[in-house]
């Protein structure tokens, strides 16, 4: 696998630190990315750059999409020199981007009348997982394509899992969103709680991270929403637009979804405040507009 030339289009917050562990993984890769300057960063990583989609195609047995949104997706691949005319049949295309199920499912059966297989591959982790490679990866497809990239992925992540046929690696990431969103939500609360309270926010985070109510979320944008850092791992603009698709797809199959739809209230007030590029631990923020006090603690 790693004598094959790996592709990746997309090298923004997420997409540029997965193409440069590619290359400490021993693979060849070729990238491409709408704002060229991005992709060409990259270079002195040892990527080579592909000045269009096709080019990116035409070079690699394996390609990686990881852009923001389905209307993104299917640009590139069924655009106009797009992936789907320039990926040669016995090619894999893996899409890392977090999208809607259905248009997954359908858009790999297309490109399997083109002799391309598809995996659709979503991460979770941020930026801080894809820096240091240890990306959970939640993959859809078929398991003989999944064995054939299994050790692309294992350049970028840690916990990699086969979920099923297409379309569940997208549906198990917005389980994912759900969770996190959820949680997000209640962090968020608890800390402005535990302010109004005259609690060390810090040894607060501490005391409770040990227990039941520890998790991911506290123990990572806890101390970060506290000290005031509110740079993105992962943005708000791009968790509203999972807690889209997920309210979309709850609809379709009739489940109630009353705590994400909370949560998802928060983050709006958060984006329409003009925060929208920051750290998802910027909900924060419209807690304590609400409760008309902020948790802020230096460490």
């Amino acid at each position: 696998m790693a004598d094959e030339r790996i592709g990746l289009i997309g090298t923004g917050i997420m997409g540029e630190p997965m193409a440069l562990n590619l290359v400490k993984g021993g693979f060849k890769v070729t990238a491409y990315n709408r704002t060229a300057a991005r992709a060409e960063a990259l270079a002195s990583g040892g990527v080579d750059v592909a000045k269009s989609i096709a080019e990116v195609g035409e070079k690699c047995s394996v390609v990686i999409t990881m852009v923001p949104d389905t209307p993104d997706v299917l640009g590139v691949v069924e655009g106009d020199g797009g992936l789907a005319s320039s990926m040669k049949s016995g090619t894999v295309l893996i899409d890392m981007s977090t999208v809607a199920p259905g248009a997954t499912r359908e858009l790999a059966e297309r490109l399997g009348s083109k002799g391309i297989a598809m995996l659709d591959a979503p991460v979770s982790g941020g930026s801080w997982g894809a820096q240091q490679g240890t990306l959970t990866i939640m993959v859809g497809g078929e398991q003989a394509t999944f064995d054939r990239c299994l050790p692309v992925f294992e350049a970028m992540g840690k916990t990699i899992t086969l979920m099923g046929p297409s379309g569940m690696g997208q549906t198990t990431k917005l389980v994912n969103q759900i969770l996190v969103a959820g949680t997000a939500s209640a962090v968020a609360e608890a800390l402005v709680f535990a302010s109004a309270q005259g609690a060390d926010l810090l040894k607060t985070i501490e005391a409770v991270s040990g227990g039941a109510a520890g998790s991911w979320q506290l123990a990572n944008l806890g101390p970060r929403m506290v000290n005031g850092d509110f740079a993105p791992g992962f943005m708000v603009k791009l968790q509203q637009k999972d807690l889209r698709l997920i309210q979309e797809a709850a609809q379709e199959s009739h489940v109630p979804l009353a705590v994400t739809s909370m949560a998802r209230q928060y983050f709006t007030a958060v984006e329409a405040a003009g925060l929208g590029d920051e750290g998802t631990q910027a909900i924060i923020k419209a807690v304590e507009k609400l409760a008309g006090r902020e948790a802020r603690q230096n460490s």
